[in-house]
């Protein structure tokens, strides 16, 4: 593993030695003759680059409705390398992001379902590489946009890497690869003026979304609290397609695969994840490496649904659909592992930059299936590392690196580390005496799960894949009330930021389909009519010469009415570690209090932070000297998850001047955090627009401010008053 941890040494600057345009200014000649490429898209066929008409740009060419994607595909070939070359050397998608090092070890052998070594002995310890990310912003956008979570895991596994490339929600905005680049397109920023970045409130997201329902699941789940979490280590990490456990025998398992958080699911307030981008726009990333540089390792456990192969067809929804769930009511989620993320990484660039994921990266022990957007993702990531880091050898790469030594019979290209010896590069051979020899299946070598195929080949999708609404229903109802709230106020605030009136409205109408006081709350605060009836949809994947009667949306029931894993209201509420604490305080603090209270929160793993009105020192009542941690100036409450005011009737009063300490506490109530005060405090919390109760604590008791903190927050006080903060 010692080359997975190292970053290469020796790496060199290269400066552009490209002069500066003297003749900046576009003469009209070449104005006329950039003009000539320019062109308009409106009332003209849709072709491919060769110019040939295309008849479906929805669907993939696939063998039978539910069969695999076919190589032959050249529209779809064609459309995924443009869009995977598209920007250099920046990730398009999931620029931005974080990562660690660490190690997963198994708890429980799943060796009746796969023969995947690190899934089946319990005695080892498999190193791995982990990176989140958000997906539609830039490099240098900020860590709390509204957006998609990015939980993608390499295992260094004996057998070879195996990536487990997920994101924080278990499904995805479309069934098919051939939408994806429509999709990225319409979220990123618009194309003529390069605005919004790192946001989906604008015009052409949901003109994309209004238009497509089967993004209706996907956009629940967007415009939930799941989107704008407090920590990328409070939160869960799915790999939303449904892979197959190959085992000894041969015999195949359908599987998702889950990360569960050991500190519990949370978010943050939207209006709280808006101004933690102008206090901190590195909030993320610099709460995940302080928190594995002060020992607050995070922790996951890995999760399996298992599906028998021969009940693939026992549900209402179809298991290759990446737009669905399988409810844990229905298959429970098996507890088999735990990740433990313990080491930063050595240098950013070599490292988390570099790293490159690959869904196509498995190992003996599993497989695909015929998911239409896992088969294109099976493409579009090799092109896409190809173009980023810019050489088939960016396996050599020392964060990409096998643990195994690499014998094959690739040779040469750009940046080529690995040296071969000998004549030979090729298979069969003598002169070699036959090496690289193959590996019998046996012998560990690999052999895709046999699965017949026999089909018409069709650019079209299966009639199973229609039922849009069904889980969306079912996760809005999962939701609880203070959830749901925020959820009809996600919608507002983003078809608000819509400037064209016709996509509000198609995007409400679309709406009815899940919940009518959610589609009616949504039209009040757009100031449109509210639907008064469910109003079908059109489903915009429907191949252009199909019958309208047959490809409308099918609508069915909810697999489940409620599903309790969906709610983040039923998360782990029972732990403050790592948990950031502020501690209000002036001269005149109560120093034994102080102690007290650090010394409490300390020991359940907590950390306090110690906040005055300047840096230096406070003096204490027993005349003791208190070491300041941040100020009122160059700190915000945004960046901390509770605060405490102490006693100390000098200090109490000196903080009632303090107009930044009394818009600190208050927009910690606003945001509806755990507010804990010292019985001598009572002037300050007078001064304050703050009631007792709900997570206010003022009887000086720690005990009790400590298993408020661990509530994460109280949603209900917003429900009931807006504080001005």
């Amino acid at each position: 593993m010692a080359n997975n941890s190292k970053s290469l040494a020796g790496n060199t600057s290269i400066k552009s030695t490209k002069q500066p345009n003297k003749n900046s200014d576009i003469t009209n000649a070449k104005a006329e003759d950039l003009s000539r490429n320019t062109v308009d898209a409106s009332e003209q066929w849709m072709t491919t680059d060769q110019g040939v008409r295309i008849n479906d740009d929805h669907n993939s060419l696939k063998a039978g409705d539910r069969g695999p994607s076919l190589l032959e595909d050249f529209i779809l070939r064609e459309k995924i390398t443009h869009f995977d070359h598209e920007r250099i050397p920046e990730r398009i998608v999931h620029a931005r992001g974080s990562a660690a090092h660490g190690v997963f070890r198994l708890s429980e052998s799943l060796h009746q379902y796969t023969k995947a070594g690190f899934l089946t002995d319990t005695k080892r310890e498999t190193p791995v590489f982990v990176r989140f990310s958000t997906v539609a912003g830039s490099r240098g956008s900020t860590d709390l946009a509204r957006d998609v979570r990015g939980f993608a895991v390499k295992f260094y596994t004996e057998e070879g890497n195996f990536d487990l490339v997920g994101n924080n929600i278990p499904i995805f905005f479309i069934q098919d690869a051939m939408k994806f680049p429509d999709l990225i397109h319409a979220v990123k920023p618009e194309q003529d003026n390069e605005m919004p970045q790192a946001a989906s409130a604008h015009d052409t997201f949901w003109d994309f979304i209004s238009l497509m329902p089967e993004s209706t699941h996907m956009i629940m789940w967007a415009m939930s609290d799941r989107a704008i979490p407090r920590s990328l280590r409070m939160m869960e990490g799915f790999g939303i397609h449904t892979f197959r456990f190959i085992n000894d025998k041969g015999k195949s398992t359908f599987v998702k695969f889950h990360w569960k958080p050991l500190l519990g699911v949370h978010s943050v307030a939207w209006d709280e994840a808006q101004k933690i981008s102008g206090k901190d726009s590195d909030f993320h990333r610099r709460d995940l490496w302080e928190a594995i540089e002060e020992g607050h390792f995070p922790e996951w456990q890995l999760g399996v649904q298992l599906v028998a192969e021969e009940d693939e067809h026992k549900f209402s929804f179809d298991l290759l659909d990446p737009t669905k769930i399988i409810p844990e009511e229905m298959v429970p989620v098996k507890i088999v592992g735990t990740l433990t993320l313990n080491r930063n990484p050595d240098n950013f660039f070599a490292e988390t930059e570099q790293v490159a994921f690959h869904p196509g990266h498995i190992v003996p022990g599993i497989d695909f299936t015929n998911d239409p957007l896992l088969q294109g993702r099976l493409f579009s990531y090799t092109d896409t590392q190809l173009s980023r880091l810019g050489s088939p050898n960016f396996h050599e790469i020392p964060i990409n690196r096998s643990v195994n030594t690499i014998y094959n019979n690739h040779r040469d290209a750009h940046m080529r580390m690995q040296i071969d010896k000998g004549k030979v590069a090729y298979t069969p051979n003598s002169m070699g005496g036959g090496c690289p020899y193959l590996a019998k299946m046996s012998e560990g070598g690999f052999t895709s799960h046999q699965e017949r195929i026999d089909s018409y080949k069709v650019r079209n999708r299966s009639k199973s894949f229609l039922d849009h609404f069904s889980q969306a229903i079912m996760f809005y109802q999962s939701q609880s009330e203070p959830e749901k709230q925020h959820i009809k106020d996600a919608f507002s605030f983003e078809l608000s930021k819509c400037t064209i009136p016709g996509i509000r409205q198609r995007m409400v109408n679309n709406l009815t389909n899940v919940n009518m006081d959610l589609a009616g709350y949504i039209a009040g605060k757009l100031g449109i009519p509210a639907p008064g009836t469910i109003i079908p949809v059109f489903n915009g994947a429907r191949p252009a010469d199909a019958d309208s009667g047959d490809y409308d949306s099918i609508y069915l029931d909810p697999p489940v009415d409620r599903s309790e894993a969906l709610s983040m209201a039923n998360t782990i509420k029972n732990t403050i570690k790592s948990r950031c604490i502020a501690v209000m305080m002036t001269d005149g603090v109560d120093a034994a209090a102080f102690t007290l209270l650090k010394k409490a929160i300390t020991a359940a793993g907590g950390k306090v932070k110690v906040i005055a009105p300047v840096l230096g020192d406070v003096q204490a009542n027993d005349g003791t000297s208190i070491p300041i941690d941040e100020t009122l100036f160059n700190t915000a409450s945004v960046l901390h998850d509770a605060v405490y005011i102490l006693g100390g009737e000098e200090h109490a009063k000196a903080l009632v001047n303090e107009p930044d300490a009394l818009h600190f506490v208050n927009e910690q109530y606003r945001h509806c955090k755990a507010i804990g005060f010292h019985k001598e405090a009572a002037a300050f919390l007078k001064a304050t627009y703050i009631k007792p109760g709900d997570g206010v604590i003022t009887n000086g008791k720690v005990e009790d401010f400590i298993n408020a903190v661990a509530m994460h927050r109280f949603w209900d006080r917003e429900m009931a008053r807006k504080v001005p903060a």
